[in-house]
C-alpha cells in the first residue's frame, strides 16, 4: 500500500534546509538528523576550541531575531482580492499586504532564490517609534543587563551608555527581514537598502553578517536635494546611502548605465555606421613606457606604407594600449582611424581607436550627485495624485530606475518588502516601457492607517496600501495614455512600442482557511457559515473561507509556483481546480471511481494531485485505488527529466 501523504500547515521549515545543504558539503557534521558542531569545526579546519570573544556587532535581542528568522509562520497564508487586483488574468505582478516579515516566509517557498533585485527603503530609525515591531519585548533590567549597566540588580560603573535600546528596537526589526530576504535572492541577485546615516554603519555590519562581508558590493552616497538640519552646531545634512550587497559577488552583474544627451555630446564624429569618437592608441598616463609591456611596441603600418611607433611627447619609447592580435581585430571590425597631424612643423601619421556611442554604457561611480532628488519626487506624486500631498517622502522614480537598469535584465524578478508609495512598482513599468522588458514586481506593504490630519486621510485613503494601489494604478495608466498617443503617430515602416505589464493581483495576509488538525476543534462549538456547504466543509475549512482561498493556500506550498500562475476550475467534479497547468486541487466532499477516471484523463498531465481526506470517509481501498491509479498516470506522462510527485491530502 503506498504512503497516505498529508499536506502540512508547514510553509518552509529553513532549519531543516539548512541542515540538508549542510550535510550535502560536510556529511560527516550531520549525524542522525543533529549537526554535530565540532565534527563541523573540524571539517572547516578549526581542532582547537574557539574562544568566546570574537569581532561581531550584538544587541539585546539579537538571539531573539536570529530565531524569529527561523520559525513558520503557522495558521497564516495570503489570501487573493480580487477586487482590489488588476488585468489580473494577464498580469505578472504582485502587491501583498501585510506585515513583511509574514509576507516574506509566506513567499519563501514559492520565490526561493527566484527575485534577482531586492530595493528596499526601510524606516529610518529617527528615535520615533516605527510600524514594524515584532515580539522582542525585554525587560529594562534585561536590557540594562545587556549593555553592561547592571549585574544581578547591582549597579556597575562603566562608560557612558552606548543608546542600545535606541538602535536594538531597529536591528530587531531589520534583522529577520533581511536574512529571510536573503533566501528569495538568486545565485547572482543583488539587494539596494536606502539608509541614513543613524544606522548606516551598524546596517552595514548586520548585512556583512547576513550576505558575507566579501559580498559587499558599494556604499552609494546620493545626494537628496533636501539639505536637513542647519544652525551653528551642526553641519546640514545632504546626503543618504545605498548600500549594495550581492547574494555571491563572483556571479552578480552590474550593467552599465544609459547615456544622457550630456554624456553624448562628446560623440562628435559621424560616419556610416553611427556617432563615435576617437581616443589614441598610444598609452598615455601611468605604465606608458615600452618597458612597461615590450610586447606592447611595435611598428604600424599608416596608409601611405610610413611604419609608425608609439612614441611619447619628449621622444621617448612609449607603448600601444594593445598587442598585434587585438589591433589587427580592431582594424578588421571598422575601430581604428589614422589622421595625419602636423608636428614640429612635420605632417605625421597618428592612429586612434573609434567608440561608437551606439548600446554604449555608463559604469556608475558610487557618488551619486547630479540625479533626481526628493522634492521631484514628491512633485511627481502630486501630479499623479492631482495636487494632492497623499504621501510624505517618497522616492525618486529615477533613482530606482537606475537600480534596475544597474541589475536586472529583461524577465527578472523585483522585490520591494518596505513598498511604501509602491515608487519602484512605477520604476518598473517605466523601464519596461522604455526597453520593452518583462520584468515582474513584488509589492509589500503594511497596511499603516493614515493620521487622520493627513492629505492623504482627507483624499480618502485609510491606509498606505491604498495610496500604493492608486500609485501603481495611475502611474500605469499614464504611461500606457504616452505610449498609445506615440504609436498613433508613427511614422510608415516604424515599429510600435509595446505597452508593459501595469496590472497586479493583490494578496493580503490572512488566517488559515484550513483546519489543519481535527484535535483543534474537538469540544468547539463549530460556528456555521452560509459559504460551508456541508458538514464536511465545518470540519475541513475555517468560517469564511472559499475554495479560491484554499487552492492558494495550497499553492503556497509548492515550490517555484509563482503566485501569478493561471488558477482556473475544471469542469471535473463540482470543485476541482487546476493552477500552474501542473497541480490539480479537488476539493469535492465525495470522491468516486469516476472522478478518478476523469481527473486521471486532464490535459497537460498533472505533476501532483491534492485531495481532501475526509472526501473518501473510510474507504481506505478506494483512496488506495486513487493513488495508484494517479501515480501510475502521472509517471506514465513524466519525462525522465520531470520529477513524479505523489498524490497529497489535506
Amino acid at each position: 500500500m503506498p504512503d497516505f501523504i498529508e499536506l502540512t500547515p508547514a510553509i518552509f521549515n529553513a532549519s531543516a534546509d539548512a541542515l540538508r545543504k549542510l550535510a550535502t558539503l560536510f556529511p560527516s557534521a550531520v549525524k542522525d538528523g543533529q549537526l554535530d558542531i565540532d565534527a563541523l569545526r573540524e571539517e572547516l579546519g578549526e581542532f582547537e576550541e574557539v574562544g568566546a570573544e570574537r569581532y561581531e556587532l550584538t544587541w539585546a535581542g539579537k538571539q531573539a531575531a536570529k530565531k524569529l528568522s527561523q520559525t513558520d509562520v503557522p495558521g497564516r497564508t495570503l489570501k487573493y482580492v480580487p477586487e482590489d487586483s488588476k488585468n489580473a488574468d494577464t498580469t505578472q505582478n504582485l502587491y501583498i499586504e501585510g506585515d513583511n516579515l509574514e509576507v516574506l516566509k509566506l513567499l519563501r517557498q514559492n520565490y526561493y532564490a527566484a527575485v534577482k533585485m531586492i530595493y528596499i527603503d526601510p524606516p529610518y530609525n529617527t528615535g520615533n517609534d516605527f510600524v514594524y515591531r515584532d515580539n522582542f519585548a525585554i525587560s529594562k533590567t534585561e536590557s540594562d543587563e545587556a549593555e553592561g549597566e547592571t549585574v544581578d540588580g547591582e549597579r556597575m560603573i562603566r562608560n557612558q551608555k552606548s543608546s542600545n535600546r535606541y538602535h536594538a528596537n531597529w536591528l530587531n526589526m531589520i534583522y529577520p527581514r533581511l536574512k529571510v530576504a536573503k533566501d528569495l535572492l538568486t545565485d547572482d541577485g543583488i539587494i539596494f537598502i536606502s539608509i541614513d546615516e543613524n544606522e548606516v554603519d551598524n546596517l552595514k555590519k548586520v548585512c556583512s553578517e547576513i550576505f558575507g562581508e566579501n559580498n559587499l558590493i558599494t556604499c552609494i552616497s546620493r545626494a537628496t536635494g533636501t539639505p536637513t538640519g542647519g544652525g551653528f552646531e551642526s553641519f546640514v545634512n545632504e546626503l543618504d546611502y545605498i548600500l549594495v550587497y550581492a547574494k555571491q559577488k563572483e556571479m552578480a552583474i552590474i550593467y552599465g548605465l544609459a547615456f544622457s544627451d550630456e554624456n553624448a555630446k562628446i560623440y562628435n564624429l559621424v560616419d556610416e555606421n553611427g556617432k563615435y569618437l576617437i581616443r589614441p592608441l598610444r598609452r598615455t598616463g601611468g605604465e606608458d613606457r615600452r618597458e612597461d609591456r615590450p610586447s606592447m611596441f611595435f611598428a604600424l603600418n599608416a596608409p601611405d606604407g610610413t611604419e609608425v611607433y608609439p612614441f611619447g611627447p619628449t621622444g621617448y619609447e612609449s607603448r600601444w594600449i594593445c598587442g598585434k592580435a587585438k589591433y589587427i581585430e580592431l582594424l578588421d571590425n571598422n575601430l581604428i582611424e589614422w589622421k595625419q597631424v602636423v608636428k614640429d612643423g612635420k605632417t605625421v601619421w597618428q592612429v586612434y581607436q573609434k567608440f561608437y556611442l551606439e548600446n554604449r554604457t555608463k559604469q556608475p561611480g558610487n557618488l551619486w550627485i547630479n540625479v533626481e532628488g526628493n522634492k521631484k519626487a514628491t512633485r511627481s506624486i502630486r501630479d499623479l495624485f492631482d495636487s494632492e500631498k497623499v504621501f510624505e517622502h517618497p522616492k525618486p522614480v529615477g533613482i530606482i530606475a537606475d537600480i534596475l537598469e544597474l541589475s536586472t535584465s529583461a524577465d527578472d524578478i523585483i522585490l520591494d518588502f518596505f513598498s511604501g508609495s509602491a515608487t519602484t512598482a512605477h520604476a518598473v513599468i517605466q523601464l519596461n516601457a522604455e526597453d520593452g522588458g518583462n520584468r515582474k514586481f513584488i509589492m509589500v506593504q503594511f497596511p499603516e492607517i493614515c493620521d487622520e490630519k493627513s492629505e492623504a486621510a482627507k483624499a480618502g485613503y485609510a491606509n498606505i496600501c491604498e495610496i500604493g494601489k492608486e500609485r501603481i494604478h495611475r502611474a500605469g495608466e499614464k504611461i500606457k495614455a504616452e505610449i498609445e498617443k506615440s504609436n498613433a503617430q508613427l511614422k510608415i515602416g516604424e515599429e510600435p512600442k509595446q505597452v508593459p505589464d501595469i496590472g497586479f493581483r493583490v494578496f493580503r495576509v490572512a488566517d488559515t482557511n484550513i483546519r489543519w488538525t481535527h484535535e483543534a476543534i474537538v469540544g468547539e462549538q463549530l460556528e456555521y457559515d452560509e459559504n460551508m456547504l456541508s458538514d464536511k466543509d465545518r470540519l475541513d475549512f475555517m468560517p469564511g473561507y472559499t475554495d479560491i482561498d484554499v487552492v492558494y493556500e495550497v499553492l503556497l506550498r509548492q515550490r517555484d509556483i509563482p503566485l501569478s500562475a493561471k488558477v482556473e476550475k475544471l469542469g471535473i467534479g463540482s470543485r476541482t481546480y487546476m493552477f500552474a497547468d501542473a497541480y490539480v486541487v479537488c476539493l469535492d466532499d465525495s470522491v468516486t471511481v469516476e472522478l478518478v477516471e476523469a481527473l486521471a484523463a486532464v490535459e497537460p498531465t498533472p505533476i501532483k494531485y491534492v485531495f481532501r481526506d475526509s472526501a473518501f470517509d473510510d474507504n481506505i481501498s478506494l483512496k488506495d485505488e486513487t493513488i495508484r491509479r494517479l501515480e501510475a498516470h502521472i509517471a506514465r506522462n513524466s519525462s525522465e527529466q520531470k520529477k513524479a510527485y505523489t498524490v497529497e491530502f489535506i
